[in-house]
């Protein structure tokens, strides 16, 4: 079985696939802030949307007059003059707090609605999978960003992983693991997020890639037994479940002076490591 693209990018029944769903949001937000303007009574005629890294902020500096920059489209009293929004293919926290960091770093404020990360489009896929068994992976907290789009029975990687004895081979070298899995399930039972299913009978309905993965040896060998299986490792129904990334940015620019590999490279990993397994499979060198 082979990882198709169609399973790689998005959403397989919509032919205009993540830009579709990107437009679809933003034109949203800027409508949102449209109107709070016009209940102001103060009109613009055009709106803004702002790339973060490497545009805003590199890392957690703001680049030149960013700051500056910003404060010009408010007003004397503190009213947005000129509609904008942040667009950026990042992600791994909810949309309200990545407004609050935002407006520590910059000094103005932003709302919820002016950010719009990688895996904000994933709101749209709620009705499709809101009592599905999902999982969510990537740095942050995937699980919490999906949790708080609706989706009731999702779990990090993490989690789902150690319901599954032995499922990575070199986890007990990975001591930085344990403490970050113990922390996950506490924050999780305190939330009430744990997912009202048995996780080693359910098959996992999808999964989303929903920022840059941190333990990429791991994350490549439990979603390759999770595709494979048709969503419950152990088994061979040979189905595969759908895989959703936020994003395919071979690279992008943080805080270090050059490029940092992206979801795109770990998108490229994954499906390597699943294809080498394919008896058709044809190549050249």
């Amino acid at each position: 079985m082979r990882l198709q693209r169609q399973w790689v990018f998005r959403v397989p029944q919509i032919k205009n696939r993540k830009p579709f769903l990107f437009q679809s949001q933003a034109s949203r937000s800027f409508c949102q802030l449209q109107s709070k303007q016009q209940q102001e009574k103060r009109y613009s005629s055009f709106g803004i949307a702002f790339d973060i890294d490497g545009v805003i902020l590199r890392g957690r500096v703001p680049i030149g007059g960013s700051p500056q920059a910003l404060r010009r489209l408010y007003g004397d009293s503190g009213s947005l003059k000129v509609p904008f929004l942040f667009l950026t293919n990042g992600g791994g926290i909810p949309e309200c707090r990545r407004a609050i960091e935002l407006s520590e770093i910059l000094g103005v404020k932003i709302l919820p609605s002016q950010v719009l990360q990688g895996h904000s489009p994933f709101k749209n896929l709620l009705k499709r999978y809101e009592n599905q068994l999902i999982i969510a992976t990537g740095k942050g907290e995937p699980a919490l960003v999906m949790s708080e789009y609706g989706f009731k029975k999702v779990l990090s990687l993490e989690e789902y992983a150690s319901f599954f004895e032995n499922i990575d081979p070199v986890s007990q070298y990975k001591r930085w693991t344990t403490d970050q899995v113990s922390n996950m399930t506490r924050r999780i039972v305190s939330l009430n997020m744990t997912p009202r299913c048995n996780v080693l009978s359910e098959s996992v309905k999808a999964v989303f890639v929903v920022s840059d993965p941190v333990d990429w040896g791991r994350d490549i060998q439990v979603l390759c037994d999770v595709l494979r299986s048709g969503g419950l490792p152990g088994q061979d129904n040979g189905h595969q479940p759908p895989l959703y990334f936020a994003a395919d940015d071979l690279e992008y620019q943080a805080a270090f002076p050059s490029q940092r590999l992206g979801m795109g490279a770990f998108r490229i990993a994954l499906e390597s490591v699943f294809n080498r397994n394919v008896e058709a499979l044809n190549y050249l060198l």
